[in-house]
Formats: C-alpha cells, sequence, structure tokens
C-alpha cells in the first residue's frame, strides 16, 4: 500500500515544478507499480455535478488512489459564467482556462475529465430556469453519452435532486439529469446514436454524496437514518508521502486557481457518506464494489491473464522493473486475442503503457516549431531509446500528418542508445486549425455547438497529430502513439513541452473589444494584424454595421518573419442617433480569408493554449453626458472598468492601496472600487476611515459589489450596511424606478426603462438587504416568483460628498456595450457635481 503512494509524491511535485504541456511520462518505479494495481482493478466510479471546483476531490482521489477504480468526474459546464482570479479573460476564454485547471486536478487526483455541452450561463436559482435556457434533451443525451462510453459501476451524484431551489439551478440540475439518465442508458431506443456507437450499459449502483450540510446542521445530521447509506474513510495517512488522503485532495482542488479555490489539506479521520438511490445497495456497506466481479475474471478468458499479472504485483522488483516485462508481453499477447469489449481496449492501452515503462522505452516526436500553417512547413523529429536491457526493435514510424522515410528498415535498439529520425517532407498535411473543438462554430446562451458527434464529452481533443512507433518487444509486435509535440529551453524553467498547433496564415485584432461613441466625433481603430508563416503580403478591409462610415475601404500589408505584426489604422464614424454593431477584420492573402483572432492563454500552472475567436469589436453609439474627468480606480478581483470609463472620456488612475492617503484622493472627482476588493484586498480594512473622509469632504465613492462572506471588513461604508446573497439572475427582469426624480436617474442622463434593455448575464448580485435609513434605495427588481429587492443602488449624502454601493453588474455590462450601464454609470461618477 505505502509504495503504492510513492506515487502521489511524484506527481505532487512534479505539478508544481514544470509546465504541463504535453510532457511526456517518465515513470518512476513506484508509479509503475501504482499503475499495475491499477491494471489489476476492473472497476469503475463516474462522479457527477455542474461545475469546475463542484467535485470532491477526496473521494475522487481515494477511489482513483486507494481503490485503484477507474474513476471520472463529469462536470456538465465548462465553469464560463464564473469570475477570474488569476487573469482578465471571462465566459468563453475562462471556460478554456477552468477546463485546463480541472484537467491539472485529475492528473493530481489520478481521476479522468469529462463535459456536456451545456454553457454555463450564469448563475440560475432553479432547474426549472436552468433546463429552460440549456436544451435539456440534448444535455441529458451528453450524459447518456459519457455513462455508456464510460460505463461506470458506481454512479455518484454530488447535488440532491430533491430540493430544487436550495442551490444553485445548474446544482439540482446535474442530479435530476443524472438520475433521469440511469433510467435510460439500458434502453437503446433512447438516444440510439450513442447506443449504437457504445453499446447500451446499466450501472449497479447510483449515490448521492451527501453530508450534514444538505441536513442544516451536524446535530440533524447525526440523528439522520443511514441504513440506506454507505461510509467512505477518506481520510487516510500514507507514511510513504507523509501525506493524507485530504491533502492530496486539496492540492488536487488547489488548481481551481481562477475562483480562487486554493485549499488546506486536512489530516485525520474523514467519511464520506454516500445515500443509496437507485439500482442495487452494496451487500456490505463498507465496500461500494461489494457484489462487483473487480478481477481479471471479468473479462471472458481473462483469469489466465490475471494468473500473470497478480503475481507480478505481489512481487513487484522495484529495483529492476524491466524484469518484468516478458511475463507482461505474454499477458499482453492473451489479451489481444480476447473478443473486442470494453474492458479489453482499456487495459490493452494500458498494459502496452506499462510494458514500456518497465521496460524504459521513451518515444517522442517533436517539431521545430511551436506552430504551422495548414500545409505549411515543418520539420518532426523522433526519438526512440531502450533503457532496458530487454531486447528491442523499431520496425515503423508512421504517420498521417508528415511523412518519414519509406526506407526505414527494421533497426535494433540496443541499450542506453538514442535512436532518432526526421520526417523527409516538409508540408504539414492538416488543414484544420488547433481551438478548443467547442469554440470552432457560434452557440447559443446554453449551449455549445459540436458537430462532431465523437468530441461531445471530451476535455479536449486528443492525439491531435499522433506518430506510430512499431516496436519488437520480446518478440511482441505492439503499436505505441505518441503526439507530437513542441519542446524548447527556456534559462529559467529548463525542459519546456508546449502544444504544437495549427494556426493560420494571417489573424488580425482589434485591441479595444469594446469601443464607444459618445458623440458623432470619428476615432482612429486600429487593427493589428499578426503573421502565420514568412512573407505574406494582403489586403484588409473592417466590415461595419449600416449607417457606420470607414476609411479607407480596404489596405495592403505586408509581413515578413513568421510572428511579425502591423498596425493598420482606419477611421470609424458614427450615425448621429444610438446605434450599435460589430467591426470586423476580413484579411485575404491570396485566395485565403481570415476573420479569426488568435487569443493566447498562458499561465504557468496550466498548458499554453492557442483560441482562434472571431475578430471583431463592439461599436455602440451613446448619447451620453458626463461631469466630472479625474476617476481613481481602486482595484479588487479585477475588472474592466477602467477600460470602459476611458472609452467615454474619462481620466483613470489606479490607486494602490499605499497611496489611499487624504493628499491623493483630493485630486480626484470620483473614486470607483473594484468588484470583491474587500474580499480580496485586506489593506482595504484600514483605509475605510480615509474613504469616508474623502467622501465627507465632497468626494463621490462608488463601491462595486463584494460578496457576503470572506470580507476583510464588514465596515464598508460609513453607514451600516449589511450584504446578502440576494440577486437577481434574470438579465431582462423588470426594474421599477423607486426614486424617480433622484439626480441619479436625472442628471445628466436621462434614465428610462429601455435603458436596462440588452443586459447580459444577470441584473446584479449580492444585493445588501439591510441598510441605515441615510440610504436612498434607487431600483427595484425581482426574479420570477420572487418579492422584490430594494438593494441593488444604494446611494447616501455623508457630509458634502455622496456615496454608492451597487450590485449592479457594471463589470459584465460595460465591457459587453450595453448602453444603458454605461448612462447610468456616468450618472453616479456624476453625482455631487
Amino acid at each position: 500500500m505505502q509504495k503504492a503512494y510513492l506515487l502521489k509524491l511524484f506527481l505532487l511535485v512534479f505539478t508544481v515544478s514544470i509546465s504541463w504541456g504535453q510532457s511526456p511520462q517518465k515513470p518512476t518505479a513506484s508509479e509503475i507499480y501504482h499503475n499495475l494495481q491499477k491494471l489489476n482493478f476492473l472497476g469503475s466510479v463516474l462522479y457527477i455535478a455542474a461545475h469546475p471546483d463542484d467535485e470532491n476531490t477526496r473521494l475522487i482521489s481515494y477511489f482513483s488512489n486507494d481503490v485503484n477504480a477507474r474513476t471520472a468526474y463529469l462536470s456538465l459546464t465548462r465553469g464560463d459564467g464564473g469570475q477570474n482570479l488569476v487573469g482578465p479573460e471571462i465566459r468563453e476564454l475562462l471556460g478554456v482556462i477552468r477546463t485546463q485547471e480541472l484537467l491539472a486536478a485529475r492528473r493530481i487526483d489520478g481521476g479522468q475529465q469529462f463535459f456536456t455541452r451545456a454553457n454555463d450561463f450564469g448563475y440560475s436559482k432553479d432547474p426549472e430556469e436552468t433546463l429552460s435556457i440549456w436544451n435539456k434533451e440534448a444535455v441529458l443525451g451528453d450524459v447518456v453519452r459519457t455513462i455508456r462510453k464510460f460505463k461506470p459501476d458506481i454512479i455518484i451524484n454530488r447535488f440532491d435532486h430533491r430540493s430544487p431551489g436550495t442551490t444553485h439551478g445548474h446544482h439540482t440540475s446535474s442530479a435530476l439529469l443524472s438520475v433521469a439518465a440511469f433510467d435510460l442508458v439500458n434502453d437503446a431506443t433512447k438516444y440510439p446514436e450513442s447506443a449504437s456507437s457504445y453499446g447500451i450499459w446499466q450501472p449497479r449502483s447510483l449515490f448521492f454524496n451527501t453530508s450534514w450540510w444538505f441536513y442544516g446542521s451536524r446535530e440533524n445530521f447525526e440523528k439522520a437514518d443511514k441504513s440506506k447509506m454507505v461510509a467512505v474513510e477518506t481520510g487516510n495517512y500514507y507514511p510513504s508521502l507523509g501525506l493524507s488522503n485530504g491533502e492530496i485532495a486539496s492540492l488536487s482542488r488547489s488548481m481551481h486557481k481562477s475562483q480562487g479555490f486554493g485549499s488546506t489539506g486536512s489530516r485525520g479521520t474523514e467519511t464520506e457518506y454516500l445515500e443509496w438511490l437507485k439500482g442495487t445497495m452494496p451487500p456490505n456497506a463498507k465496500n461500494i464494489f461489494d457484489g462487483i466481479d473487480t478481477s481479471w475474471s471479468r473479462l471472458e478468458g481473462g483469469k489466465a491473464i490475471g494468473d500473470i499479472l497478480l503475481p507480478i504485483e505481489a512481487h513487484f522488483n522495484f529495483n529492476d522493473p524491466s524484469a518484468h516485462v516478458p511475463d507482461l508481453v505474454k499477458a499482453y499477447a492473451l489479451l489481444k486475442k480476447l473478443p473486442d469489449s470494453h474492458w479489453k481496449g482499456i487495459k490493452m492501452e494500458a498494459l502496452k503503457q506499462l510494458i514500456a515503462d518497465c521496460a524504459g522505452l521513451f518515444l517522442e516526436a517533436i517539431s521545430n516549431e511551436a506552430s504551422v500553417a495548414p500545409r505549411g512547413d515543418v520539420t518532426v523529429t523522433v526519438e526512440a531509446i531502450n533503457r532496458s536491457n530487454i531486447p528491442m526493435q523499431l520496425n515503423s514510424v508512421l504517420s498521417t500528418v508528415v511523412s518519414f522515410p519509406t526506407t526505414l528498415k527494421p533497426t535494433p535498439l540496443p541499450y542506453n542508445e538514442s535512436y532518432s529520425l526526421q520526417s523527409t517532407e516538409y508540408t504539414f498535411n492538416v488543414t484544420q486549425f488547433s481551438t478548443p473543438y467547442w469554440l470552432e462554430q457560434p452557440g447559443s446562451l446554453g449551449m455549445y455547438r459540436v458537430d462532431d458527434v465523437n468530441l461531445i464529452g471530451l476535455p479536449e481533443r486528443n492525439q491531435l497529430f499522433p506518430v506510430t512507433f512499431n516496436v519488437s518487444i520480446a518478440g511482441e509486435n505492439i503499436d505505441f502513439q505518441r503526439n507530437i509535440t513542441y519542446k524548447y529551453n527556456d534559462p529559467v524553467k529548463g525542459e519546456v513541452y508546449q502544444p504544437f498547433d495549427v494556426l493560420p496564415v494571417v489573424t488580425s485584432s482589434i485591441p479595444e473589444k469594446v469601443i464607444i461613441f459618445s458623440n458623432t466625433d470619428s476615432k482612429e481603430i486600429p487593427v493589428v494584424i499578426t503573421s502565420g508563416r514568412e512573407n505574406i503580403t494582403g489586403t484588409v478591409s473592417l466590415q461595419h454595421p449600416k449607417g457606420w462610415v470607414v476609411f479607407p475601404q480596404e489596405q495592403a500589408f505586408s509581413l515578413g518573419p513568421k510572428g511579425a505584426t502591423q498596425t493598420i489604422t482606419f477611421t470609424v464614424t458614427p450615425p448621429k442617433e444610438q446605434d450599435e454593431g460589430f467591426l470586423k477584420p476580413l484579411l485575404q492573402v491570396g485566395d485565403v480569408f481570415s476573420d479569426k483572432e488568435l487569443v493566447k492563454i498562458d499561465y504557468g500552472y496550466i498548458p499554453f493554449q492557442n483560441v482562434l475567436v472571431p475578430s471583431e469589436a463592439k461599436v455602440v453609439r451613446i448619447p451620453i453626458e458626463k461631469k466630472g474627468e479625474q476617476i481613481g480606480y481602486i482595484e479588487g478581483a479585477g475588472d474592466a472598468i477602467p477600460e470602459s470609463l476611458k472609452q467615454i472620456g474619462y481620466q483613470v488612475t489606479t490607486i494602490p492601496t499605499a497611496e489611499i492617503t487624504p493628499e491623493h484622493l483630493a485630486s480626484f472627482d470620483a473614486i470607483v472600487i473594484g468588484i470583491r476588493a474587500y474580499n480580496t484586498v485586506p489593506e482595504l480594512q484600514f483605509k475605510q476611515t480615509i474613504l469616508n473622509d474623502y467622501v465627507a469632504n465632497g468626494g463621490t465613492l462608488i463601491l462595486q459589489y463584494n460578496t457576503s462572506r470572506g470580507l476583510v471588513s464588514t465596515d464598508l461604508a460609513p453607514y451600516p450596511l449589511k450584504l446578502s446573497r440576494d440577486r437577481v439572475t434574470d438579465e431582462q427582469a423588470a426594474v421599477s424606478f423607486l426614486a424617480p426624480n433622484h439626480p441619479v436617474l436625472n442628471v445628466p442622463n436621462k434614465i428610462t426603462p429601455s435603458d436596462f434593455e440588452g443586459w447580459v448575464q444577470e441584473r446584479g448580485l449580492y444585493f445588501p438587504n439591510e441598510w441605515d435609513t441615510a440610504f436612498t434605495p434607487i431600483l427595484g427588481m425581482h426574479d420570477k416568483g420572487e418579492p422584490q429587492m430594494n438593494g441593488s443602488l444604494l446611494v447616501a449624502s455623508y457630509g458634502k460628498g455622496v456615496y454608492v454601493y451597487t450590485g449592479l453588474s457594471f463589470f459584465r455590462e460595460l465591457p459587453a456595450g450595453v448602453s444603458g450601464a454605461y448612462r447610468l454609470f456616468a450618472n453616479l461618477l456624476s453625482l455631487g457635481h
């Protein structure tokens, strides 16, 4: 047992020390032994919830590393509707980050990862709303597909399907769809396409991962009937690691960095409870797999394979794992002859990798560049090295995307002598661009569009550009696939791997994604063009809405080195009346057209990502008036408010916390505090008196939303103010004017109901529900079936100035170019002037 867990020590050190971009496996003897234990267990568990960070990493780690079961997490969404604490990416780009965070978490806890096509459109209060925005039948079909493909013996829901309205609507929906899928997966007439592709399946049991939280208190849970519950001990301590399962799980959970979910490892006994819902209750409540054959006998003809592999596990040679290769090859030959089945395919791949690992066989395919244009030139160098005394021979190296010498003859691989080979033709035979597959086609508010059904459920494309090595090992010919990757040496990090990608010949971007025209003056709009190969010439035009004028209509560009950029400027004149639309650069190089922007996501804890998105910028003509010029901005968890305010002519200066002094603040007409600042900036607890004095001396202070939990100080205002979890999730919810004559609704812009049209994702969140009588509530709003909430916008006079607290989601609306949000925010900044 202790030897098995040496794997985790290696993984935990490894994950924080290198860039993860498709780096090759270089397993230790302990890792190899751990994988052998997994090879000898034929059972599986699927955990189901709604978002990245919903999963219980303690259970995933337990099932994967203690039980040795094949374990996976199905997250219905990619977490696109959340917020980002590590950078500026939101929506689809945040979904890319959170997808990679989940994959990083699974690399630590040992699980696999799946998704549906559901789009995280933001907070939802009940499953009825959620399933009306998602395509319920399509998402249910994706859950059914994943179950049929993964074929779990056991399914575990994170949330309770019986308590709608008590948690996020996405949460309850994930449980409802799981319960429904459990009854459908064994019926070939339901979702027949996935039944045809993967066959029908019936999991043995369905559980709900309950806890005291769902009972309201620990006392209530102690009294609860547990006769239908399985208790799982997940707090085991592993002396060889100096780590508990809880500590391993916390390292996995801490990969959700964009959500600020860093977790401190727990120690001591920890019991998880699984409430039986459907299927068969295990006869032995202490063993969730009781009654399921998890031995090699589960495979027809598999007992003979187990007779070979189990003694290897019992007498594993940690000093020389290669001693087991002859027996592993015998087991492989037997397994290959068995009838095709679900477990045969899984165990064939695992056994092949185990043979390579025990033999110290290193195989790699490296490109000479990080990316290539379709049918561009690239050289791929393969390396093969046998680091054991086992006789080996390289028979062939094949690829569908590059060519290798056809004259390659079977080549012996002597001990520790590296063999390398270069591709012979430089044309890369691929035209499909590298980008997250679920972003290739426009989706809807609730769903991503995926045309290739074979990709549905996958976290990302697997084996984009495979190279197949056929190697004879101990007399058996075995195929090994390795994906082409890019490798370089970094002066600080050393050896760094990153994905090798196919990208357009040329891409473009308009740096400002929302451009506001507050009057009829023309603006110079830059278009940045980037080359995807050397020596490119072409033309660029700027598509625009009717009524807008762009000059000139077309311009030429010329780029030399690959990666070079050129900025082309167009003059854009708006119409006189309020209007909006999109500017879209269109590039032409010969007979090739490009309308894509290349976005690079580069954070050290996840692999480098190239993402292709439509190249465009929203342009908005807003008749808008404003008062005041100099705005100070105090950063919180991160938003684009400063950039948005600059768009309408304000001078915005970021104020470091050390510079929150009476003298410095006095130079600003208004101060804006970023979202969640009182959750993320500890220094603010010492600055509140200075901020209050700024208002008392005639300043205008606008505090944007903070969450009600984790505040660095509860003194957020010069008057008592209590935050709650109240929110209005319907972005089209009716808005009533509680103080129609207040300046905030009249000066300098007249705010009308039309200013609340076209809002995105939500009206607002974390409204105060208690406040001093000095505050004037300005707006009332509510979601369907709920009482009106009046805390979204509160304004109070204090001394000579004005204090504003707002839970309205300006941080979403301004970057989205919502006209009414700009007009209302300009009024807030104008208060007191």
